[in-house]
Protein backbone atom coordinates (compact mmCIF):
# COMPACT_ATOMS: atom_id res chain seq x y z
CA UNK A 1 0.00 0.00 0.00
CA UNK A 2 1.38 3.13 -1.18
CA UNK A 3 -0.66 6.73 0.29
CA UNK A 4 0.58 9.90 -0.57
CA UNK A 5 -0.58 11.23 2.92
CA UNK A 6 2.80 11.67 5.67
CA UNK A 7 1.26 10.44 8.52
CA UNK A 8 0.25 6.97 8.52
CA UNK A 9 -0.58 5.26 12.07
CA UNK A 10 -0.89 1.59 13.11
CA UNK A 11 -3.00 0.63 15.31
CA UNK A 12 -5.78 -1.78 16.25
CA UNK A 13 -9.47 -1.86 15.78
CA UNK A 14 -11.21 -1.83 19.42
CA UNK A 15 -14.45 -0.58 18.73
CA UNK A 16 -16.80 -0.43 15.95
CA UNK A 17 -20.03 1.45 16.17
CA UNK A 18 -22.68 0.59 13.62
CA UNK A 19 -24.76 3.62 12.68
CA UNK A 20 -28.07 3.89 10.00
CA UNK A 21 -25.62 5.02 7.02
CA UNK A 22 -21.95 5.49 9.09
CA UNK A 23 -19.76 3.64 11.28
CA UNK A 24 -17.93 4.80 13.88
CA UNK A 25 -14.24 2.84 13.93
CA UNK A 26 -11.88 3.42 17.21
CA UNK A 27 -8.31 2.64 16.38
CA UNK A 28 -6.06 2.17 19.83
CA UNK A 29 -2.43 3.94 17.70
CA UNK A 30 -0.71 3.76 21.39
CA UNK A 31 -1.22 2.76 25.15
CA UNK A 32 -4.56 5.08 26.04
CA UNK A 33 -4.46 6.81 22.83
CA UNK A 34 -7.56 6.55 20.58
CA UNK A 35 -7.84 8.14 17.11
CA UNK A 36 -11.79 7.91 15.93
CA UNK A 37 -12.90 8.17 12.01
CA UNK A 38 -16.25 7.90 11.04
CA UNK A 39 -16.49 6.00 7.50
CA UNK A 40 -19.28 4.40 5.33
CA UNK A 41 -20.71 1.40 6.02
CA UNK A 42 -20.03 0.38 2.47
CA UNK A 43 -16.20 1.60 3.34
CA UNK A 44 -15.89 -0.86 6.28
CA UNK A 45 -17.78 -3.79 5.02
CA UNK A 46 -15.23 -3.22 1.72
CA UNK A 47 -11.83 -2.89 4.34
CA UNK A 48 -13.77 -6.17 5.73
CA UNK A 49 -12.92 -4.34 9.62
CA UNK A 50 -13.31 -6.50 12.56
CA UNK A 51 -12.67 -5.85 16.77
CA UNK A 52 -8.86 -6.67 17.25
CA UNK A 53 -7.46 -6.26 14.00
CA UNK A 54 -4.53 -3.90 12.70
CA UNK A 55 -5.62 -0.92 10.73
CA UNK A 56 -3.98 2.03 9.69
CA UNK A 57 -4.75 6.05 10.17
CA UNK A 58 -3.94 7.65 7.21
CA UNK A 59 -4.21 11.48 7.96
CA UNK A 60 -4.05 14.28 5.33
CA UNK A 61 -4.68 17.73 6.09
CA UNK A 62 -3.45 21.01 5.00
CA UNK A 63 -4.07 22.65 8.66
CA UNK A 64 -3.91 21.20 12.53
CA UNK A 65 -4.99 23.77 14.66
CA UNK A 66 -3.98 23.56 18.39
CA UNK A 67 -6.52 25.56 20.83
CA UNK A 68 -6.04 26.38 24.48
CA UNK A 69 -8.18 27.68 27.07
Amino acid sequence: MKLSARNVIPGKVVRITQGAVNVDVVLEVAPGVQLVSIITKQACESLQLKEGMQAYAAIKATNVMIASE
